[in-house]
């Protein structure tokens, strides 16, 4: 394991240097990051990891600048462990956290995190990463279309191919694609307002999976290791219940993949788009109506709404998460 570890910080500061030195001409891209962090929360049962990871891979990534964080949803608690990763990732860097909205059904409706960004984006273009729901973008869209232009495009873990399933695991239940679902009306506005819209959701990270062998290291690290190895653990115990694999899609990590490491995706561009509402195929979660709206995308719709689609990720891109993920940059 010692070895592994050695390996891994070696890969990790190698790949930092060959970025570093690649952006010696290249400014790095300033990125606001809207999430609905819930990694660690004590509630019923372990919640999704995934935002966190990315937040964590982000912080170690010169290629990006993070100027703001915005929560949605479980506002309070993702303000309060947002922080925590900051102390422990950035403890030398100054990243304002917004609350944004707590029920991600308010699209219109200000709060800390819309005024927030609004304001960042009147100052500098710069590119949302959308983790969780719409509305917060959604928000600053409608109450201020003209910083439509100031975007320079918004990257959300989102969408599908039609007929493809969220079947993780041995594919035997299937989830929702939750982030559009619980706020449809929030995609719809930001789908008419123009800016350029990347979807790279469950279907571009079906491949990657994180198990007990490959987050086994942060064990035997300092704090912020064994923080994150704590609370990796029940995730990963709590997929091999439901979907019969001790281990987890990081799905939000392909969002912030396609801003750092384009090359390890495969995309249909400037594809149409659709929403449509038909029976709901998730046989698992505690909201199961018996309809549902879906996100799609194909070449074969008549639609104005377009985007660019990531639908696989290339072989190397998980290498890079792990590699990420035991990088001590900043790290207390």
């Amino acid at each position: 394991m010692k070895n592994t570890r050695i390996i891994l910080l070696v890969a990790c500061l190698m790949g930092n240097l060959a970025i570093a030195f690649s952006q010696t001409q290249t400014k790095a891209r300033r990125v606001w990051f809207d999430t609905d962090i819930m990694i660690g929360l004590p509630e019923r049962a372990p919640r999704e990891v995934d935002d966190g990871v990315t937040l964590i891979m982000a912080l170690a990534l010169p290629s990006i600048e993070i100027v703001g964080i915005s929560t949605i949803t479980y506002v309070d608690y993702g303000y309060d462990v947002t922080k925590k990763i900051l102390n422990y990732y950035a403890p030398d860097r100054k990243i304002p956290v917004y609350k944004g909205s707590p029920e991600a059904n308010d699209p219109g409706v200000e709060n800390d995190a819309t005024r927030a960004l609004a304001e960042a984006l009147r100052k500098e273009k710069l590119t949302i990463l959308a983790l969780g729901p719409a509305t917060n973008v959604a928000t600053v869209l409608k109450n201020h279309p003209e910083l439509a232009s100031q975007i320079e495009e918004i990257v959300f873990c989102a969408g599908r191919t039609p007929g493809f399933a969220f079947k993780p695991g041995l594919q035997k239940s299937t989830v929702s694609d939750f982030n559009f679902e619980i706020d449809t009306v929030s995609f719809e506005i930001v789908l008419n307002s123009g800016v350029k819209t990347v979807l790279s959701g469950f279907e571009c990270s079906a491949y990657l999976l994180l198990g007990k062998v490959d987050t086994e290291f942060l064990k035997n690290g300092n704090e912020a290791d064994r923080w994150l190895h704590s609370v990796l653990v029940p995730w990963q115990q709590r997929a091999k219940q439901l979907f019969g694999v001790e281990g987890f899609i990081p799905y939000d990590v392909t969002p912030l993949g396609h801003i750092t490491h384009p090359e390890y995706f495969l995309y249909y561009r400037d594809i149409p788009v659709r929403m449509d509402t038909r029976a709901n195929d998730a046989t698992i979660g505690r909201r199961r109506p018996p309809t549902k709206p879906f996100l799609e995308v194909s070449y074969d719709y008549k639609t104005p709404w377009k985007v660019d689609y990531a639908y696989k990720t290339l072989p190397g891109f998980e290498e890079i998460v792990i590699e990420l993920l035991a990088c001590p940059v900043n790290r207390k």
